[in-house]
């Protein structure tokens, strides 16, 4: 792998030795990828994201796509509800097939919600019709519980927050189901009063990554596994602007280990108008929180950036105290691309899982590392959880 020459001095022993230990692992997953290994294996949560709409994409990535043995929870993104408590299912959203696949492997399917949170504050008769709706739906279809993705409540909606969990708990009680939230690396800031949920929930979803995007002014890494302090300090992911970062503060916030599961990205950003890691769009200041002005893009893994590493004109990089690689244009024009590939996300997950001690991991989302006949990413991801020791 090639390693930014100007970057490579500023390697911790920390990291080298972690590097090291862990890289064995990420070395030995191609000979344990295979159907050998059922999900009955994983003792580390495997938690994936899937959004009923990727069944309508090229390729198309439904039910039938999922290896389910590499898995064993499953959140079913599409529906959410309005300032009425009413559910929205959008057409196409019912998979029977998706609940009877996964249930008969011993994997569990979460209703992924989204929605109107802000109606919520301070009308409980109004969060006693969603959850009433939700536990309709729920014991209708057969989901084995929730996954909460509220993106984000404020300070002033704090309260809201941990009273829709306090009564999806009592609605929806363990370990008969399982409730989960999705929250941003930062941790207990804004409305997140992570202490206070911590006993509503089986678990927290880190959304480790959208540390660069179209809202930053330069070319940023999507996902650090250990912060790099060249990084332009990107307000979307701060504190806990990388992997270790976030794993601490919600561990300094009396998360057990074991309650946590970290992000990973199956996708990355196409920056048009950057030449260089951390390098500045044209027309774009930080100082007045300008962005790269439409010029970035996400793309996913599978049927765009796997295309293009050392290829078509690109060169694929690493940066050596992030972990994460990154493209450019090889003739030296404008462009930039911040992903992750097979090894980062290898050691991602076995740093989370192995080094950190953490319940698990997921990924945003199934489908995006998808070919049409392979998934590298996900392939990559269940082998680092399997038990090294076994």
């Amino acid at each position: 792998m090639s390693i930014r020459s100007d970057h490579s001095q500023t390697c911790t022993r920390h990291v080298t030795v972690l590097l090291a230990s862990l890289v064995l692992v990420c070395a030995s997953v191609q000979s344990q990828n295979s159907p050998s290994h059922p999900a009955s294996q994983l003792t580390k949560r495997v938690v994936g994201d899937y959004g009923y709409w990727s069944k309508y994409q090229t390729p198309p990535y439904a039910a039938a796509q999922i290896p389910i043995a590499k898995l064993t929870h499953i959140n079913h993104f599409g529906v959410s509800f309005g300032s009425d408590g009413s559910l929205s299912i959008p057409d196409g959203f019912i998979e029977p097939t998706l609940l009877r696949k996964a249930h008969k492997a011993g994997v569990k399917v979460l209703l992924g919600l989204n929605g109107d949170y802000p109606a919520l504050d301070g009308n409980p008769a109004l969060t006693a019709t969603l959850v009433g709706n939700l536990w309709t739906f729920i014991q209708e279809k057969g989901y084995d519980g929730i996954d909460l993705d509220w993106e984000y409540p404020s300070t002033e909606e704090g309260t809201t927050f941990y009273n829709l969990l306090f009564a999806l708990r009592t609605a929806f009680p363990t370990p008969n189901y399982v409730l989960s939230a999705d929250v941003p690396p930062w941790g207990g800031q804004g409305g997140y009063d992570v202490p206070q949920v911590n006993p509503l929930l089986d678990y927290f979803n880190i959304m480790m990554y959208d540390c660069a995007g179209p809202w930053t002014a330069d070319g940023q890494l999507n996902s650090e596994i250990f912060w790099d302090a060249s990084d332009p300090d990107p307000w979307e992911c701060q504190p806990g602007g990388a992997a270790n970062e976030a794993i601490a503060i919600f561990l300094q916030e009396g998360v057990p280990p074991l309650q946590l599961n970290l992000g990973t990205p199956f996708y990355g950003y196409f920056y048009s108008q950057v030449s260089a890691l951390f390098g500045t769009c044209a027309n774009a200041s930080r100082e007045h929180n300008g962005d790269c002005n439409g010029s970035v893009v996400s793309e996913n893994y599978g049927t765009w950036i796997k295309q293009r590493i050392n290829k078509k004109g690109w060169q694929t990089f690493y940066d050596p105290v992030a972990l994460v690689p990154y493209m450019l244009r090889a003739d030296g024009k404008e462009g930039f691309i911040t992903y992750d590939d097979e090894f980062s996300t290898c050691y991602r997950v076995a740093y989370a899982d192995w080094q950190q001690g953490l319940g698990g991991t997921f990924m945003w989302s199934l489908d995006a590392d998808y070919d049409g006949h392979s998934q590298d990413l996900l392939n990559e991801m269940y082998a680092a959880s399997l038990n090294p020791d076994n």
